[in-house]
């Protein structure tokens, strides 16, 4: 498939820019893939789909305040700093993206609240730079004033300024391993009732960690989908996770809910030649577009994506294209709301 593939109309889509609430109060669309059904449900409702012995994979990671304003030394310009990773913690060195770019240079300092202060040491990009926190503390005290004066980083096609309830409203419950810049939306619907309904039920809990970074934001840019390349992301998949993956495939009875696109990435990148899951750490550019053999996911909760996004392509590959196409006009009919703060989609 091309890239054009997957454009579709979304003057008419309704992007919200707060969650409901309750999460679990958004509206749930379940996609049987065998029959060709669609039905419509609320999220509060998803343990009707799941039996006991089922494994549902989710993404503990958590986002941190990763934009500061602050001045540039001397001029006292205005700046903005967009943290994307952290390079080397002992040396207090991340990659960043700097505005304006084309003022901020190797060897310039720049002044933010609470007396922290960085300094430009190389240059990445066009916008990107590595600074250099000058901070004598350890790192859980640098974090600490991270999350005092930075603003979380929302996506950008939400416009309205960050509020300071987004610290708790931009992340999911699940949420517990710092490192990303943008939330793994899929998991924003559940709550804690919920999660302990399905406990109860007797599904099985099993995190992993992937980072989402900024390209998850970045457009595809090439018609050929075999040459465009991911951002690398940091994951991390225990033992323990990974077993517990094994032990549901190898039931044949029971399935593999992947709780989001990134943690079908994460489960999809490390697996065995005999097509089970191993423990494993490290970066993944895994790429899933149409046609794609899905080793380990055998069902999904993903929300509605933008169009033309690598996100969207993965649920084509894991959900018949032609039919996935259906169940967004109906999605857009039905006035669901799409993106990070939108309704969901069940795909089993």
């Amino acid at each position: 498939m091309k890239l054009t593939d997957f454009r579709y109309e979304f003057e008419k889509i309704k992007i919200p820019s707060h969650p409901v609430e309750p999460r679990d109060a958004a509206k749930l669309m379940v996609i049987d893939r065998a029959k060709k059904t669609i039905t419509h449900e609320t999220f509060a409702d998803i343990h009707k789909y799941m039996n006991e012995g089922d494994c549902l994979v989710y993404n503990n990671t958590k986002v941190f305040p990763a934009r500061l304003k602050g001045k540039k030394e001397k001029t006292e310009a205005n700046i903005e700093v967009f943290l994307l990773r952290e390079l080397q913690p002992e040396n207090k060195l991340w990659d960043v993206l700097v505005e304006p770019a084309r003022k901020i240079r190797i060897g310039n300092k720049l002044y933010f609240d609470e007396d922290l202060v960085a300094e430009v040491v190389d240059n990445t990009t066009s916008r990107g730079r590595t600074i250099r926190f000058l901070y004598d503390g350890p790192n859980e005290d640098l974090y600490e004033t991270l999350d005092k004066i930075g603003e979380m980083p929302l996506p950008p096609y939400i416009k309205r300024k960050p509020e300071e309830n987004d610290k708790e409203r931009y992340q999911t419950i699940f949420a517990k391993e710092r490192g990303a810049v943008a939330a793994p939306t899929a998991g924003m619907h559940f709550t804690e009732e919920l999660v302990k309904k399905l406990t109860d039920k007797g599904v099985i809990m099993a995190p992993i960690t992937l980072h989402i970074g900024w390209g998850t934001f970045r457009p595809v840019e090439v018609e050929d989908l075999t040459k465009h390349r991911m951002d690398s992301e940091n994951y991390f998949i225990s033992q323990e996770t990974s077993d517990t993956i094994n032990k549901t495939l190898d039931s044949k009875k029971h399935k593999v809910v992947a709780c989001g696109t990134t943690a079908v990435r994460a489960i999809e990148t490390s697996i065995t030649a005999s097509g089970h899951s191993k423990p494993s750490f490290g970066w993944t550019d895994k790429f899933i577009y149409p046609p794609y053999d899905f080793k380990v996911t055998e069902a999904l909760i993903t929300n509605f994506h933008q169009p033309e996004s690598t996100l969207l392509m993965l649920v084509g590959a894991f959900c018949d294209y032609e039919f996935l196409t259906k169940a967004y006009q109906e999605a857009i009919d039905k006035k669901y709301r799409f993106y990070t703060f939108g309704d969901v989609m069940l795909i089993i």
